[in-house]
C-alpha cells in the first residue's frame, strides 16, 4: 500500500503521458483504416484507365472478353444451361395452357353430358320404381307375405247347439261345438281343478300329481275357462279302496251336470281316464256324459263312439322319466326267442263296478259270449312250441297273475320280470279279450306298452281291437296285426319277415313310443293333439330363442382377399342386387293338420301337431314337386334345360329366391373372429352373420367389428356350451344355415357351390369336413375315424349347410341326455347333428369338394387338437347308439365336386369315386 501510494503520489506525470499515447494511437488507426483504402481505390483506378481498354484490370469488359477469362469459364456454361432450360419450360407452359384449354373444352361437354345422363337416369328410376310396384303386386297376389294370423277367441255367450238324437249318436259334428275353437284360436284348453267336484277325492294321487304337472308345462293351458275351446276333467283313475264308495251312475251324472261350464250337456268337455292298473275301473259305462267325449283305455263296443271317443294308452311311467340307456337295442334283429307270450286267461267274472241297477260292465259282457278261439289259440301255439323249429316262449299259466277284466288274458308276474322277457323277443304277442264287445281294455294296452319300450315288435291277436289313438297312428308299421282265425298262420308270416322290414317296425315302435306313450307329459300331449288335429286347429308355433345381442362398433369397412374373391371360371350365379331379405315363413299353418295327418304323426321326429310346428317349415323331398310346380316360377336351371353357360349362371334349386345365414361360434379369439369376418365381405346370397359368444366375458370394449355391408348380430349366452351352436335363434330368418366355425378357412366359390347343393337336397347336411364312423371288432364298439377315405358318414358342422329345422329338433326334441353328454365334454355336438338328421331321414350326409381340413394357416389351436379329443369322440359315439337303440349313421361314397374342382389324392387313394 505505501508502495502503490508512493508511486503515484511521487509520480503523477506518466498517468498523462499513457493518456497522450493512447489518443495518438487512437488517430493512427482511424486513419489507416479510413483513409487507406479511399487512396489504395483511387490509384487503381487511375491506373486501369491509364493503362488503356487492353491493360484493364478492373473496370468492366465485354462480354466475349469476360468469358476470355480462365476463372470464369464455369460459370458461363451455367448462365448458357440455364438460358435454354428457360427457353424449353417456356414452350411446355405454352403446350400445357393450350392441352388445359382443350380439356376445359372437354369438362364442359362431359358436364352437359352428365347432366343429359342423369335426366336419362331418372326417368330409368322411375320406370324401374314401376316395374318393382307392379312386380311386388303380383308376388303378393301369388305369394302373400304370411304371418302369425290374428288369434280370435269364443264369445263368452254361448248360443248353444241343437241336441243329437242321443248321447250314443255322438259326433264331432254333432256334439262339438266349433264356434268356439276358431282355427286361430291357438287351442286354449281349461283344466279343471280336480278339487272342484266329489269324486275328484277318490282319484290316484299319483295319477293326479303326474296330471298337473303335465298340465303346468303344456302350452295349450289357459286359466281363463271364458276364452277356452276345450275344458277337461280328471275322472281317473280311482283308488282301489274307493271302489265301493262311488256314487251310482244317476249320481255321477248329476256331478258332472253340476261342473260349472258344463252348459246343461257337456259339449267341448273331455273326460279323461289314466289307468295304471291292467283291471281299470270303467265307472262311465252306464253313465250319460252327454256330448263330453271320453278318454280313457276300457272301452266296450256299446260305450265306444267311433271318432269322437279317444282310446288313450296306459299311464305306466306317472312321474319317472324312462331311462334310454336300460332300453335294449334295435339290434340285432333276431333275438333268443321268436316270440313270447305270458298270461292266464280269466274265466270267472270280476267284479270292477259296484252292481246295481241299471246292468252293470261285466253283466253286459257275460250276456253275451262270444266265439271261442282261444283255445285253438293254446293249441296252435302249444304246438309251435313243442316243433323246436324255432325257440318260442308261451305260458298260459301264472303263479302271480295281476287282475284283470272278465274274458282278458291276465298279465304275470310283475314288471320287472315281463321286460325281461321281451328283451329276449323278436315278436311279443298281445291276445286281444275273448269277448268282442271289449274293443278296448288296459290290459292289452299294458302288454302294447312294455312290448314297444324294449323293442319287441307287437304281434296282435284280434282285428276287432281299437288301439290307442288309432285315428292317427297307422300301427300296421309298428305292429303286426292278425285276425285269431289265422292263428295256425302266424308262425310262418313271422318267419317270413325280412330282417330289413323288422329293423323297419321295431324303429317305428321305439318312436311311437318315445313319442307318445313314454311319459305322462307325452300322453297328456298326444291326447289334446289328438282333439286338436280332429277339430283341425293348427298347431301353435314352436318357440324361437330370443337373441340377445351385445352391441358393438364397426370400423372401416373390410377389405376382399383376392385369394377368396377370385373364383376362377366358376359362375356364383345370379348377380344379387338385392338387400338382405328372410324366408318365407307360416306358409304351411294349415296344410300339416289338414293334408300331412298321416306323415305329421307317423314319421319321426314327432308329430307336427304334438310338438309345434315350426314358422320356418321344412321342404323335404315329398314336398319338393309342389314346391318346383306351386310356386309359378322357373329359374334357368331349374327346370328348363338351357345350355351349359345358362345352366352356370343359375342359382339352381326349386326356390327362385332365397338368402342363407351364417352362424359361427366363438370364444374368447378376437383376433381370429375378425379375420373370418372380413372374408365374408363380398359374399353372394348372405343374409346377415350371426356370431354366437360363446364367452362369459364380452367382447374388448375397443374391439373394432368389421364392415362387410351386411348386419353382424353378436348373441350373447347364458352359458358356454357348444349346443349354442344349434339354438333356433330368432334373428336367423332363413332357412338355410351355414354353421361355420371361427377359424375355417373357405374360399366364396366353395361356400356358393355347397349352397348350390343345399338347395338340392334340402333335407341333408350338406358341407365340407368328411368323417366317418367304424366298427371296432376287438373292442366290440364303434370308433371315430378322421383319416382320408373314400367313405364317409358324417360331415362336421364347423363347414356346413343344414335346415333351421333341424336347430329346433335339436334343441326341443333330441333326448336331453345327448346336449348333456355335449356340455360334460365340452365336444361331440356335430355329432349329434348327423346323429339326429341321419335318424330323421334315413339319409347319409353330402360332403362337397374334395378338401378334408380348412382351418386357417397360423390360426391358434383349437379344441380337436388336443389328445382326449378322439377318445371323447368315440364314446360319444356309443352314448349316442345306446340313446337312439341303434347306430342311425349310413355310410356314403358320394361325393359331389364341380368340374372346376381339381381332385388331388394321395396314389393309395386314387380308386375313390366322385359324382360331378
Amino acid at each position: 500500500m505505501q508502495r502503490n501510494g508512493v508511486g503515484v503520489g511521487a509520480g503523477g506525470q506518466p498517468w498523462v503521458l499513457r493518456r497522450v499515447r493512447l489518443t495518438w494511437l487512437s488517430f493512427m488507426l482511424f486513419f489507416i483504416l479510413v483513409f487507406f483504402p479511399l487512396i489504395a481505390h483511387y490509384y487503381l483506378t487511375t491506373i486501369d484507365e491509364a493503362g488503356g481498354p487492353d491493360k484493364r484490370i478492373f473496370g468492366p469488359r465485354p462480354g466475349g472478353e469476360l468469358c476470355e477469362a480462365k476463372h470464369v469459364q464455369d460459370l458461363c456454361r451455367i448462365r448458357e444451361s440455364v438460358s435454354e432450360e428457360l427457353l424449353q419450360l417456356e414452350a411446355k407452359r405454352q403446350e400445357l395452357n393450350g392441352e388445359i384449354a382443350r380439356l376445359n373444352l372437354r369438362i364442359e361437354a362431359c358436364k352437359r353430358s352428365i347432366d343429359s345422363a342423369k335426366q336419362d337416369l331418372l326417368q330409368l328410376k322411375n320406370v324401374i320404381s314401376q316395374t318393382e310396384h307392379s312386380y311386388k303386386e303380383l308376388m303378393a297376389q301369388n305369394q302373400p307375405k304370411l304371418s302369425l294370423p290374428v288369434r280370435l277367441l269364443p264369445d263368452k255367450e254361448d248360443p248353444g247347439l241343437p241336441p243329437p238324437k242321443s248321447a250314443r249318436s255322438c259326433r264331432l259334428r254333432s256334439c262339438f261345438d266349433y264356434a268356439r275353437c276358431p282355427l286361430t284360436s291357438g287351442f286354449p284348453v281349461y283344466v279343471y281343478d280336480t278339487g272342484s267336484y266329489p269324486w275328484g277325492d277318490y282319484i290316484d294321487p299319483l295319477v293326479k300329481q303326474a296330471f298337473a304337472a303335465s298340465v303346468k308345462s303344456n302350452i295349450y293351458i289357459t286359466n281363463n275357462p271364458s276364452i277356452a275351446c276345450l275344458y277337461l276333467v280328471l275322472v281317473g283313475e280311482l283308488q282301489e279302496s274307493s271302489s265301493s264308495s262311488l256314487p251310482f251312475p244317476s249320481e255321477l251324472e248329476k256331478q258332472l251336470k253340476a261342473l260349472p261350464y258344463w252348459r246343461s250337456d257337456g259339449h267341448n268337455h273331455l273326460l279323461v281316464h289314466l289307468s295304471r292298473k291292467s283291471m281299470t275301473q270303467n265307472f262311465l259305462y252306464n253313465v250319460s256324459t252327454g256330448r263330453a267325449a271320453v278318454a280313457q283305455s276300457t272301452f266296450l263296443e256299446q260305450q265306444y263312439r267311433e271318432g269322437f271317443d279317444l282310446v288313450v294308452s296306459p299311464l305306466v311311467h306317472a312321474l319317472s322319466e324312462p331311462n334310454f340307456l336300460e332300453v335294449p337295442p334295435q339290434v340285432p334283429v333276431k333275438r333268443k326267442y321268436l316270440f313270447t307270450f305270458q298270461g292266464e286267461r280269466v274265466e270267472s267274472l270280476r267284479s270292477s263296478l259296484q252292481e246295481a241297477p241299471p246292468q252293470s260292465f261285466e253283466e253286459e259282457m257275460e250276456g253275451d259270449p262270444p266265439a271261442d278261439y282261444d283255445d285253438r289259440i293254446i293249441g296252435t301255439l302249444k304246438a309251435v312250441q313243442d316243433s323246436h323249429l324255432d325257440q318260442v316262449l308261451v305260458e298260459f299259466t301264472c303263479k302271480n297273475p295281476r287282475p284283470s277284466l272278465p274274458t282278458e288274458w291276465a298279465l304275470c308276474g310283475e314288471r320287472e320280470d315281463r321286460l325281461e322277457v321281451l328283451k329276449t323277443s323278436t315278436f311279443a304277442l298281445v291276445i286281444a279279450p275273448g269277448d268282442g264287445q271289449l274293443v278296448a281294455s288296459a290290459g292289452c294296452g299294458t302288454r302294447l306298452f312294455e312290448a314297444l319300450e324294449v323293442g319287441a315288435i307287437p304281434v296282435v291277436l284280434g282285428d276287432h281291437s281299437k288301439l290307442p289313438y288309432h285315428q292317427f297312428i297307422h300301427w300296421t308299421e309298428a305292429a303286426i296285426i292278425v285276425p285269431k282265425p289265422r292263428v295256425t298262420e302266424l308262425h310262418f308270416l313271422l318267419r317270413s319277415l325280412s330282417d330289413s322290414d323288422m329293423l323297419a317296425m321295431r324303429r317305428q315302435g321305439r318312436f311311437l313310443w318315445e313319442t307318445y306313450f313314454s311319459t305322462s307329459e307325452n300322453v297328456l300331449n298326444t291326447i289334446l293333439g289328438s282333439i286338436r288335429t280332429s277339430i283341425q286347429v293348427p298347431a301353435a308355433p314352436i318357440k324361437e330363442e330370443p337373441a340377445h345381442e351385445i352391441p358393438h362398433k364397426a370400423g372401416k369397412l373390410a377389405g376382399t382377399d383376392a385369394n377368396l374373391a377370385d373364383n376362377g371360371d366358376l359362375d356364383l350365379g345370379p348377380v344379387e342386387t338385392e338387400p338382405p331379405y328372410a324366408s318365407p315363413r307360416f306358409l304351411r299353418n294349415f296344410t300339416y293338420t289338414a293334408v300331412d295327418t298321416y306323415r305329421t304323426w307317423n314319421r319321426a321326429p314327432g308329430p307336427f301337431h304334438l310338438f309345434p310346428h315350426t314358422p320356418l317349415d321344412p321342404v323335404l323331398p315329398s314336398e319338393a314337386k309342389f314346391l318346383g310346380s306351386g310356386t309359378g316360377f322357373r329359374p334357368i336351371g331349374g327346370g328348363t334345360g338351357g345350355s351349359g353357360k345358362e345352366f352356370q349362371a343359375a342359382l339352381g334349386g326349386n326356390v327362385p329366391r332365397e338368402q342363407f345365414t351364417v352362424v359361427m361360434l366363438t370364444y374368447e379369439r378376437e383376433e381370429v373372429l375378425m379375420n373370418s369376418l372380413e372374408r365374408l365381405n363380398g359374399l353372394p346370397y348372405l343374409n346377415k352373420v350371426v356370431v354366437v359368444w360363446n364367452s362369459p366375458k364380452p367382447p374388448s370394449d375397443d374391439l373394432l367389428w368389421p364392415d362387410i355391408g351386411l348386419p353382424i348380430v353378436v348373441v350373447r349366452t347364458e352359458k358356454n356350451s357348444l349346443n349354442n351352436r344349434f339354438l333356433p335363434w330368432d334373428a336367423v330368418e332363413t332357412e338355410a344355415i351355414l354353421s361355420i366355425d371361427d377359424d375355417a378357412h373357405l374360399r366364396h366359390d366353395e361356400i356358393m357351390f355347397g349352397f348350390r347343393v343345399w338347395r338340392e337336397a334340402r333335407d341333408r347336411i350338406v358341407g365340407f369336413p368328411g368323417r366317418y364312423h367304424a366298427w371296432d371288432v376287438n373292442h366290440q364298439s364303434w370308433l371315430y375315424n378322421s383319416n382320408y377315405s373314400c367313405e364317409l358318414s358324417m360331415v362336421l358342422t364347423g363347414a356346413a349347410f343344414f335346415h333351421k329345422y333341424y336347430a329346433y329338433l335339436y334343441s326341443y326334441v333330441m333326448p336331453q341326455a345327448i346336449r348333456d353328454m355335449v356340455d360334460e365334454y365340452i365336444n361331440c355336438e356335430d355329432i349329434a347333428m348327423n346323429f339326429l338328421v341321419s335318424h330323421i331321414t334315413r339319409k347319409p350326409p353330402i360332403k362337397v369338394t374334395s378338401r378334408w381340413t380348412f382351418r386357417c394357416p397360423g390360426c391358434p389351436q383349437a379344441l380337436s387338437h388336443d389328445d382326449s379329443h378322439f377318445h371323447e369322440r368315440h364314446k360319444c359315439i356309443n352314448f349316442f347308439v345306446k340313446v337312439y337303440g341303434y347306430m342311425p349313421l349310413l355310410y356314403t361314397q358320394f361325393r359331389v365336386d364341380s368340374v372346376l374342382f381339381k381332385t388331388r389324392l394321395p396314389h393309395d387313394k386314387t380308386k375313390c369315386f366322385k359324382f360331378i
